[in-house]
C-alpha cells in the first residue's frame, strides 16, 4: 500500500492506495505552516481507514512549500550567482531581469568569470582559478550562504561548472551548498541560470522542510521511504529534494493531471482541476502532462526548467462572488478559511461554494443559509464560471480536433455537464482527490535535453544514444528496468548553428522500484 498526499492552497488531501485501487481518502484544511496540515490529514486517513504502519510501502507528497516561499520572498538564503562565460555574456549579468524585491530577499550578488563553451563543446576561454578564488573570498566576506554556478552551454559540456564548484567549495567549505545549472535547466543561459539561482536560494529552507515532512511521517510509526512529487509527474527521494527543491514547482497541477488519467482512463485529454483558490487547466499526452515549450515565468522570473504547460485562473471553491446582475467570480479567494468565511459555514461572504450549494450541485455545510441568494445571481455566477473555464480550455488546444475534458478537484462541482463550445465534461469517481491519487501512483523518470552535432549518416546512432541515456538515467533514479518506456521524444534542428546542430529531448519513465532509493535521472 501507498499513501499519497497533495498540499493545495485550500485543502490537503490524503489517500491510501493498493496499486491503483483507492482504499480511503480524506480532505483537511491546509495550514499556514503546511506540515501540521499534513499531520492532520494522516490522522484523518488513519481514522477513516485504519492501516498498519508496517504495511505502507511508500509515502508520496506533493507540496507547495517551496513555490510559496519564492512568491512570498520569505525564508530565502543569501545567494551568489557565478557565471562562467567571459569575455562573452558580460552585457547581461546574472539577475538582470529579476524583480528588485526578490534580489533583495536573497541579498543577491553576481559574479562573472572566464570559462564557458560553444554549442559543440569548444571552450570560449579557459578557467582562471585565481579569479574564481577571489570571487569566492568576496562571497565569504559578504555572508553568502548558497551559490549558483552557470556556464555557457553547460548542458553540452559540464566540465567547467563541475571544476568551478570544486574550487568554490575549497574556499567556502562544505557547509555552503552549490547548485549547478546543467543539473537544473535546459539550453538557454539566462533562463537556466535563473532557475539555478532560485534553487540555490531555497536550499537552506529545503533541508528544514524535508526533515519536518520526514518527522511527520515517522511520527505516525511509518518507516516506509518518503518521496516528493516533481513537476514532470515523477518522484524524487528526500536527499534529491534537499538538493533540488525547485523541482517541486507546479507539482500540484501535475499530480492532478496524472490522477485524472488514472481515474478517467483517458491518456489524451484536457484536465480542469478546480481547487479552493484557482483553476488549473493542462493537457495530457500519453498519460503525462504536456510540458511548456517556452520559458515559464515563476514569481516574475523567467526560467526554462521543465514545467507542465498549465494555464491558471483565479476561480475556485473559495472565490468571492460580487455583484448581482453581472456578478464576478474571483480572482480573490478566502482560501483555506473557507470553513470560516463562506455562508454555508456560518460566514458572511458569498463564495463560489455557496453558489454551487444553492444550485444543488454540492451538499456542503448548511444549505439553508443560501436561501437568500437570488436565483438570477446563482445562475449568472455559474454561467460566468463555465464561460471562463471554457475559454481557458479552448486556449490550451493546439488544433480544432475534439479534446475530451476531465474535471477533477473538489471545486469541479462548479462545472456544468457540458462546457459551451467545448463539449461534455467527464467527472470520474473520486475526482475530488485526483491530486493525491496522482502523487500516490507517480513513477520515476530520466530525461536528456541537449544539443548534439550530428555527423552525416549518424542520426540514428545519436538518437539511439539519447534514448539509451534517458533509460539509464531512469534506472539510476530508481525505476524498475522492466517497466521503462520512452514517453516523450523531440528532435529540433537548429539552423543558425553549424555542424548539423540538433536539440534532442528524450524522456523515459518506469514504475518505482521500492527496494531502491530514488534520485532523479533528469
Amino acid at each position: 500500500m501507498r499513501i499519497g498526499i497533495d498540499v493545495g492552497g485550500t485543502n490537503t488531501d490524503a489517500v491510501l492506495m493498493d496499486g491503483e485501487r483507492l482504499l480511503g481518502a480524506v480532505k483537511s484544511a491546509t495550514t499556514s505552516d503546511v506540515t501540521s496540515g499534513i499531520v492532520t490529514a494522516l490522522d484523518a486517513l488513519q481514522a477513516a481507514h485504519p492501516f498498519a504502519p508496517a504495511d505502507i510501502a511508500a509515502v508520496m507528497i506533493g507540496t507547495t512549500h517551496f513555490i510559496n516561499a519564492l512568491v512570498e520572498a520569505d525564508r530565502l538564503a543569501p545567494t551568489a550567482a557565478l557565471r562562467l562565460g567571459l569575455p562573452a555574456t558580460a552585457s547581461l549579468p546574472p539577475m538582470v531581469d529579476w524583480p528588485e524585491r526578490l534580489v533583495g530577499a536573497i541579498s543577491g550578488r553576481s559574479y562573472l568569470a572566464h570559462g564557458g563553451h560553444e554549442f559543440d563543446g569548444r571552450p570560449i576561454s579557459a578557467l582562471d582559478v585565481d579569479e574564481l578564488r577571489r570571487h569566492a573570498a568576496d562571497m565569504a566576506a559578504h555572508g553568502v550562504r548558497s551559490v549558483a554556478i552557470s556556464s555557457v552551454f553547460s548542458p553540452v559540456n559540464t566540465e567547467f561548472e563541475v571544476r568551478a564548484a570544486e574550487i568554490v567549495a575549497e574556499e567556502l567549505g562544505d557547509d555552503v551548498p552549490i547548485s549547478l545549472s546543467h543539473e537544473i535547466g535546459r539550453v538557454g543561459l539566462l533562463e537556466r541560470e535563473n532557475a539555478t539561482i532560485i534553487n540555490a536560494a531555497l536550499r537552506e529552507l529545503a533541508a528544514g522542510i524535508v526533515d519536518g515532512l520526514a518527522a511527520s511521517i515517522a511520527g505516525h510509526g511509518i518507516t516506509a521511504p518518503l518521496y516528493l512529487s516533481q513537476n514532470d509527474g515523477t518522484l524524487m527521494d528526500v536527499g534529491f529534494a534537499r538538493r533540488y527543491p525547485v523541482a517541486t514547482f507546479a507539482s500540484g497541477p501535475t499530480n492532478s493531471m496524472r490522477g485524472a488519467a488514472v481515474l478517467s482512463g483517458l491518456g489524451t485529454c484536457a484536465v480542469v482541476d478546480i481547487g479552493g483558490t484557482t483553476t488549473d487547466v493542462g493537457v495530457l499526452n500519453g498519460g503525462f502532462p504536456r510540458e511548456a515549450t517556452v520559458e515559464v515565468s515563476v514569481a516574475g522570473i523567467r526560467t526554462n526548467f521543465r514545467m507542465p504547460d498549465v494555464l491558471s485562473v483565479g476561480i475556485g471553491g473559495g472565490s468571492l462572488v460580487r455583484g448581482l446582475e453581472t456578478p464576478t467570480v474571483g480572482p480573490d479567494s478566502v482560501g483555506y478559511r473557507l470553513t470560516e468565511k463562506a455562508l454555508v459555514f456560518g460566514g458572511d461572504l458569498i463564495t463560489a461554494t455557496d453558489v454551487a450549494v444553492a444550485a444543488g450541485r454540492a451538499d456542503i455545510g448548511d444549505r439553508s443559509r443560501t436561501a437568500g441568494l437570488p436565483r438570477e445571481l446563482v445562475a449568472a455566477a455559474l454561467e460566468r464560471i463555465a464561460a471562463d473555464v471554457a475559454d481557458v480550455v479552448d486556449r490550451m488546444r493546439v488544433s480544432a480536433d475534439p479534446l475530451p475534458v476531465v474535471g477533477v478537484g473538489g471545486g469541479s462541482v462548479l462545472l456544468p455537464d457540458e462546457l459551451p463550445g467545448i463539449g461534455l465534461v467527464h467527472r470520474p469517481e473520486n475526482f475530488a482527490v485526483a491530486n493525491a491519487i496522482g502523487a500516490a501512483i507517480a513513477q520515476v523518470g530520466g530525461e536528456v535535453d541537449r544539443v548534439f552535432a550530428i555527423e552525416p549518416g549518424r542520426r540514428d546512432a545519436v538518437v539511439d544514444e539519447a534514448r539509451q541515456e534517458a533509460v539509464d538515467r531512469a534506472v539510476v533514479a530508481g525505476a524498475d528496468p522492466s517497466t521503462i518506456e520512452i514517453v516523450d521524444f523531440d528532435e529540433v534542428p537548429i539552423p543558425y548553428l553549424p555542424g548539423n546542430a540538433t536539440r534532442i529531448r528524450c524522456k523515459a519513465v518506469g514504475d518505482l522500484r521500492i527496494d531502491s532509493p530514488v534520485g532523479s535521472g533528469s
